[in-house]
Protein backbone atom coordinates (compact mmCIF):
# COMPACT_ATOMS: atom_id res chain seq x y z
CA UNK A 1 0.00 0.00 0.00
CA UNK A 2 1.44 3.32 -1.01
CA UNK A 3 0.18 6.62 0.84
CA UNK A 4 0.23 9.60 -0.33
CA UNK A 5 1.48 13.19 1.08
CA UNK A 6 -1.39 14.91 2.48
CA UNK A 7 -1.56 18.46 3.62
CA UNK A 8 -4.99 18.86 5.82
CA UNK A 9 -5.84 22.55 5.86
CA UNK A 10 -8.88 21.93 8.29
CA UNK A 11 -12.06 23.11 8.65
CA UNK A 12 -15.69 21.54 9.47
CA UNK A 13 -17.81 20.02 6.93
CA UNK A 14 -18.37 17.81 4.40
CA UNK A 15 -14.48 16.37 2.87
CA UNK A 16 -13.02 17.85 -0.59
CA UNK A 17 -9.94 16.70 -1.60
CA UNK A 18 -7.66 18.94 -3.86
CA UNK A 19 -5.76 17.15 -6.64
CA UNK A 20 -3.28 19.72 -8.41
CA UNK A 21 -2.09 19.42 -12.29
CA UNK A 22 0.97 17.69 -13.65
CA UNK A 23 4.40 19.32 -12.86
CA UNK A 24 2.64 20.53 -9.51
CA UNK A 25 1.66 20.10 -5.70
CA UNK A 26 -0.41 20.41 -3.22
CA UNK A 27 0.34 23.82 -2.63
CA UNK A 28 -0.83 25.56 -5.86
CA UNK A 29 -4.73 24.82 -3.43
CA UNK A 30 -3.14 26.58 -0.56
CA UNK A 31 -5.17 30.11 -1.24
CA UNK A 32 -8.25 28.57 -2.21
CA UNK A 33 -8.15 25.99 0.36
CA UNK A 34 -8.08 28.53 2.81
CA UNK A 35 -11.57 29.80 1.64
CA UNK A 36 -12.66 26.23 1.38
CA UNK A 37 -12.57 25.13 5.13
CA UNK A 38 -15.25 27.51 6.04
CA UNK A 39 -17.92 25.17 5.21
CA UNK A 40 -15.48 21.70 4.55
CA UNK A 41 -13.04 19.95 5.67
CA UNK A 42 -10.30 19.92 3.67
CA UNK A 43 -7.19 17.94 2.49
CA UNK A 44 -5.18 18.45 -0.31
CA UNK A 45 -3.08 15.78 -1.95
CA UNK A 46 0.54 15.33 -3.55
CA UNK A 47 0.29 13.05 -6.60
CA UNK A 48 2.42 10.18 -7.20
CA UNK A 49 6.13 11.16 -7.83
CA UNK A 50 4.97 14.71 -7.38
CA UNK A 51 5.83 16.94 -4.38
CA UNK A 52 6.34 15.13 -1.04
CA UNK A 53 4.20 11.85 -2.42
CA UNK A 54 6.42 8.54 -3.37
CA UNK A 55 6.94 7.31 -6.86
CA UNK A 56 5.21 4.55 -8.17
CA UNK A 57 5.84 2.25 -11.15
CA UNK A 58 3.89 1.57 -13.46
CA UNK A 59 2.09 5.36 -13.29
CA UNK A 60 -1.31 4.50 -14.23
CA UNK A 61 -4.65 6.38 -13.20
CA UNK A 62 -6.04 3.23 -12.21
CA UNK A 63 -3.31 2.90 -10.16
CA UNK A 64 -3.06 6.62 -7.93
CA UNK A 65 -7.10 6.36 -7.86
CA UNK A 66 -6.19 3.22 -5.84
CA UNK A 67 -3.20 4.32 -4.05
CA UNK A 68 -5.72 7.61 -3.03
CA UNK A 69 -8.27 5.37 -1.59
CA UNK A 70 -5.65 3.96 0.35
CA UNK A 71 -4.83 7.42 1.93
CA UNK A 72 -8.51 8.64 2.37
CA UNK A 73 -9.00 5.30 4.37
CA UNK A 74 -6.01 5.47 6.26
CA UNK A 75 -7.50 9.08 7.27
CA UNK A 76 -11.02 8.06 8.00
CA UNK A 77 -12.30 9.61 5.36
CA UNK A 78 -15.50 8.11 3.92
CA UNK A 79 -16.51 9.99 1.83
CA UNK A 80 -15.23 13.04 -0.28
CA UNK A 81 -16.18 15.53 -3.06
CA UNK A 82 -12.51 15.20 -5.20
CA UNK A 83 -11.50 18.49 -6.73
CA UNK A 84 -8.89 18.06 -9.42
CA UNK A 85 -6.97 20.65 -11.62
CA UNK A 86 -6.00 19.93 -14.96
CA UNK A 87 -4.19 16.09 -14.69
CA UNK A 88 -5.96 16.65 -10.94
CA UNK A 89 -8.99 17.05 -12.36
CA UNK A 90 -8.47 13.37 -14.69
CA UNK A 91 -8.05 11.47 -11.66
CA UNK A 92 -10.68 13.28 -10.15
CA UNK A 93 -13.63 11.99 -13.04
CA UNK A 94 -12.03 8.75 -12.97
CA UNK A 95 -12.02 8.52 -8.78
CA UNK A 96 -15.56 8.92 -9.19
CA UNK A 97 -15.89 6.50 -12.04
CA UNK A 98 -14.28 3.96 -9.95
CA UNK A 99 -16.58 4.59 -7.21
CA UNK A 100 -20.32 5.08 -8.74
CA UNK A 101 -22.24 3.88 -5.59
CA UNK A 102 -21.22 7.34 -3.21
CA UNK A 103 -19.46 4.80 -1.17
CA UNK A 104 -15.97 6.89 -1.47
CA UNK A 105 -16.98 9.78 -3.75
CA UNK A 106 -19.89 11.59 -3.81
CA UNK A 107 -19.48 13.87 -6.13
CA UNK A 108 -16.33 15.08 -8.79
CA UNK A 109 -14.99 18.49 -9.91
CA UNK A 110 -13.21 18.73 -12.96
CA UNK A 111 -10.99 22.06 -13.17
CA UNK A 112 -9.70 22.38 -17.48
CA UNK A 113 -8.75 18.55 -17.28
CA UNK A 114 -8.52 17.78 -20.73
CA UNK A 115 -5.97 15.67 -23.22
CA UNK A 116 -5.98 14.22 -26.86
CA UNK A 117 -5.44 11.25 -28.47
CA UNK A 118 -2.09 10.45 -30.28
CA UNK A 119 -3.55 10.74 -33.59
CA UNK A 120 -5.39 14.19 -33.40
CA UNK A 121 -3.33 16.63 -35.46
CA UNK A 122 -0.53 18.81 -33.36
CA UNK A 123 -0.87 15.78 -30.63
CA UNK A 124 2.49 14.62 -31.22
CA UNK A 125 4.18 17.76 -31.23
CA UNK A 126 2.95 18.99 -27.99
CA UNK A 127 4.01 16.00 -26.10
CA UNK A 128 7.31 16.29 -27.63
CA UNK A 129 7.82 19.62 -26.16
CA UNK A 130 6.39 18.17 -22.91
CA UNK A 131 8.83 15.51 -22.98
CA UNK A 132 11.87 17.65 -23.59
CA UNK A 133 11.67 19.35 -20.46
CA UNK A 134 10.36 16.98 -18.43
CA UNK A 135 12.59 15.45 -15.31
CA UNK A 136 15.20 18.17 -15.81
CA UNK A 137 17.94 19.09 -13.17
CA UNK A 138 17.18 22.89 -13.56
CA UNK A 139 19.64 25.54 -12.66
CA UNK A 140 19.75 27.86 -9.13
CA UNK A 141 17.71 30.65 -10.80
CA UNK A 142 15.02 28.17 -11.41
CA UNK A 143 12.63 29.25 -8.86
CA UNK A 144 12.96 32.58 -10.27
CA UNK A 145 12.39 32.02 -13.62
CA UNK A 146 9.52 30.33 -12.43
CA UNK A 147 8.06 33.67 -10.47
CA UNK A 148 9.09 35.42 -13.55
CA UNK A 149 6.90 32.96 -16.00
CA UNK A 150 3.83 33.13 -13.27
CA UNK A 151 3.77 37.02 -13.68
CA UNK A 152 1.96 36.91 -17.33
CA UNK A 153 -0.66 35.33 -15.27
CA UNK A 154 -1.27 37.50 -12.86
CA UNK A 155 0.03 35.56 -10.25
CA UNK A 156 1.09 37.26 -7.07
CA UNK A 157 5.40 36.47 -6.42
CA UNK A 158 5.02 35.00 -3.26
CA UNK A 159 2.00 32.66 -4.13
CA UNK A 160 4.19 31.43 -7.11
CA UNK A 161 7.41 30.92 -5.36
CA UNK A 162 5.73 29.02 -2.64
CA UNK A 163 4.67 26.95 -5.31
CA UNK A 164 7.34 26.73 -7.60
CA UNK A 165 9.22 25.63 -4.25
CA UNK A 166 6.92 22.81 -3.20
CA UNK A 167 6.91 21.45 -6.98
CA UNK A 168 10.39 20.74 -7.31
CA UNK A 169 13.23 18.57 -4.88
CA UNK A 170 16.38 21.16 -4.04
CA UNK A 171 19.63 19.40 -4.69
CA UNK A 172 22.86 20.23 -2.64
CA UNK A 173 24.53 21.75 -4.91
CA UNK A 174 21.35 24.46 -5.32
CA UNK A 175 20.08 23.01 -8.23
CA UNK A 176 16.31 21.65 -8.72
CA UNK A 177 15.61 18.19 -9.79
CA UNK A 178 11.68 19.37 -11.50
CA UNK A 179 9.14 16.50 -10.91
CA UNK A 180 7.58 14.70 -12.58
CA UNK A 181 11.38 12.75 -12.93
CA UNK A 182 11.60 11.41 -16.63
CA UNK A 183 10.64 8.28 -16.23
CA UNK A 184 7.27 9.17 -14.64
CA UNK A 185 6.20 11.71 -16.82
CA UNK A 186 6.50 8.96 -19.59
CA UNK A 187 4.31 6.68 -18.08
CA UNK A 188 2.15 9.83 -17.73
CA UNK A 189 1.98 11.29 -21.00
CA UNK A 190 0.79 7.45 -22.41
CA UNK A 191 -2.23 7.59 -19.72
CA UNK A 192 -3.21 11.07 -20.71
CA UNK A 193 -2.91 9.55 -24.43
CA UNK A 194 -5.10 6.91 -23.48
CA UNK A 195 -7.67 8.84 -21.56
CA UNK A 196 -7.98 11.13 -24.90
CA UNK A 197 -8.27 8.67 -27.09
CA UNK A 198 -11.75 8.32 -25.72
CA UNK A 199 -12.56 11.63 -26.87
CA UNK A 200 -15.13 14.04 -24.22
CA UNK A 201 -18.51 12.17 -24.79
CA UNK A 202 -17.74 8.79 -24.14
CA UNK A 203 -14.93 9.76 -21.10
CA UNK A 204 -17.66 11.43 -19.15
CA UNK A 205 -20.79 9.95 -20.38
CA UNK A 206 -19.62 6.67 -18.47
CA UNK A 207 -19.55 9.08 -15.38
CA UNK A 208 -22.65 8.20 -12.69
CA UNK A 209 -21.78 10.19 -10.33
CA UNK A 210 -22.51 14.45 -9.42
CA UNK A 211 -19.85 15.86 -11.60
CA UNK A 212 -18.73 19.64 -12.09
CA UNK A 213 -16.64 20.76 -15.12
CA UNK A 214 -15.10 23.99 -15.54
CA UNK A 215 -13.16 25.64 -18.83
CA UNK A 216 -11.13 28.23 -18.68
CA UNK A 217 -12.59 31.04 -20.37
CA UNK A 218 -9.46 33.53 -21.30
CA UNK A 219 -6.51 32.71 -23.40
CA UNK A 220 -2.99 34.37 -22.89
CA UNK A 221 -1.26 35.77 -25.80
CA UNK A 222 1.05 33.12 -26.91
CA UNK A 223 5.09 33.44 -25.97
CA UNK A 224 7.28 34.31 -29.12
CA UNK A 225 7.50 31.12 -31.25
CA UNK A 226 4.32 29.45 -29.01
CA UNK A 227 1.50 30.35 -31.68
CA UNK A 228 1.32 27.22 -32.96
CA UNK A 229 0.13 25.78 -29.57
CA UNK A 230 -1.93 29.05 -29.12
CA UNK A 231 -3.81 27.83 -32.43
CA UNK A 232 -3.75 23.86 -31.60
CA UNK A 233 -5.11 24.22 -28.18
CA UNK A 234 -7.54 26.80 -29.37
CA UNK A 235 -8.76 24.66 -31.80
CA UNK A 236 -9.34 21.76 -28.98
CA UNK A 237 -10.79 23.93 -26.38
CA UNK A 238 -13.45 24.87 -29.29
CA UNK A 239 -14.55 21.29 -29.94
CA UNK A 240 -14.41 20.16 -26.49
CA UNK A 241 -16.57 23.42 -25.15
CA UNK A 242 -19.26 22.12 -28.01
CA UNK A 243 -19.10 18.44 -26.68
CA UNK A 244 -19.39 19.65 -23.37
CA UNK A 245 -22.65 21.69 -24.24
CA UNK A 246 -24.62 18.72 -25.66
CA UNK A 247 -23.17 16.35 -22.80
CA UNK A 248 -24.60 18.84 -20.22
CA UNK A 249 -28.17 19.03 -22.10
CA UNK A 250 -28.15 15.12 -22.30
CA UNK A 251 -26.55 14.25 -18.81
CA UNK A 252 -28.29 16.01 -16.15
CA UNK A 253 -25.59 15.17 -13.96
CA UNK A 254 -22.77 16.85 -15.40
CA UNK A 255 -22.33 20.24 -14.75
CA UNK A 256 -20.57 22.41 -17.15
CA UNK A 257 -19.27 26.69 -16.43
CA UNK A 258 -16.58 28.78 -17.56
CA UNK A 259 -14.71 30.91 -15.56
CA UNK A 260 -13.08 34.41 -15.62
CA UNK A 261 -9.22 32.63 -15.84
CA UNK A 262 -6.33 31.13 -17.73
CA UNK A 263 -5.70 27.48 -17.62
CA UNK A 264 -3.65 27.83 -14.26
CA UNK A 265 -6.87 29.31 -12.55
CA UNK A 266 -6.59 28.05 -9.21
CA UNK A 267 -3.15 29.65 -8.32
CA UNK A 268 -4.47 32.83 -10.98
CA UNK A 269 -7.65 33.12 -9.18
CA UNK A 270 -8.44 31.60 -6.60
CA UNK A 271 -11.63 33.28 -5.13
CA UNK A 272 -13.23 32.46 -7.87
CA UNK A 273 -12.21 28.91 -8.13
CA UNK A 274 -13.43 28.27 -4.45
CA UNK A 275 -16.39 29.67 -5.11
CA UNK A 276 -17.61 27.93 -8.09
CA UNK A 277 -16.55 24.68 -5.58
CA UNK A 278 -18.75 25.56 -2.39
CA UNK A 279 -21.45 26.28 -4.52
CA UNK A 280 -21.67 22.88 -6.38
CA UNK A 281 -20.87 21.33 -3.44
CA UNK A 282 -23.73 23.35 -1.29
CA UNK A 283 -26.18 22.27 -3.96
CA UNK A 284 -25.25 18.61 -3.97
CA UNK A 285 -28.13 16.64 -2.49
CA UNK A 286 -27.72 15.06 0.64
Amino acid sequence: MTLLHVHDHGGDGPHLVLLHGYGRSLADWDASAAQLTAGHRVLAVDLPGHGRSPRISPWTIPAVVRHLADTLDARGVSEAVVVGHSLGGLVAVEYARANPDRARARAAVNLDGFWWGREYPGAERVSEGLLASAGTIAPPGYIEAQVVQHARFGIPADRAETAARAAARPLPDGRWQTLPERADALEIVDELDRLGALGVTRWLGGTDRPLLVVQAGRRLSPAPGMEWFDAFSSRFAQEVSAELAELSRTRPAISVRRIDATHPMILETPEAVSTLVATFVGELPD
